[in-house]
């Protein structure tokens, strides 16, 4: 492959792992305990933060994708040229790591998308872990229904029936 081919494919590369946005930071609601100032929930939110990013191995989500698309364009460069010196000799392998390098590229963009959602997760869950242990509000996810159903029940065995209630009458004796 010519160093100018090379180079390009490298900045097509960087483009594609760039193109994976995932945000640094908390995606999660988290509000202050009903007895904390604002300040002191901007101090938890700082120490959880630290404690989130520690959990991941001090990785953001968005150097984790980049590392990803790297390695998987990486590895097709060489499969690619190895497979190419293989099939076609010298001319083979440049082609083979041109191919290689374009597909392990595609195949690193849609890995590094996962890689990037599951640091996130993890980033997420340590820091409500921690800024619930430290007594702020975490939401919870709930179902809300805008139909009630009417639940009835029968009187307990013992129990008199109600003031104005019909009952139908008993079966008749075998």
């Amino acid at each position: 492959m010519q160093p100018r081919t090379a180079v390009a494919w490298l900045a097509a590369l960087a483009g594609l792992a760039g193109c994976v946005t995932v945000p640094t930071g908390p995606s999660v609601l988290v509000l202050p305990g009903s007895s904390k100032s604002f300040e002191q929930f901007r101090a938890d939110e700082r120490t959880c933060r630290q404690y989130a990013h520690e959990q991941i191995g001090s990785t953001t989500a968005q150097q984790a994708a980049t590392d990803s698309a790297v390695r998987s364009a990486a590895a097709g460069t060489a499969i690619g040229a190895a497979a190419g010196a293989l099939i076609g000799g010298r001319d083979g392998a440049a082609v083979g790591a041109g191919t290689g390098l374009v597909l392990g590229s595609a195949a690193g963009a849609e890995s590094a998308g996962y890689s990037g959602a599951s640091a996130q997760q993890r980033y997420d869950h340590a820091y409500q872990q921690c800024m619930y242990l430290k007594g702020n509000k975490v939401p919870v996810a709930g179902v809300v229904s805008s139909r009630r159903e009417a639940r009835t029940y029968p009187p307990p065995p013992d129990a008199p029936p109600p003031r104005g209630a019909q009952y139908p009458p008993p079966p008749p004796p075998r």
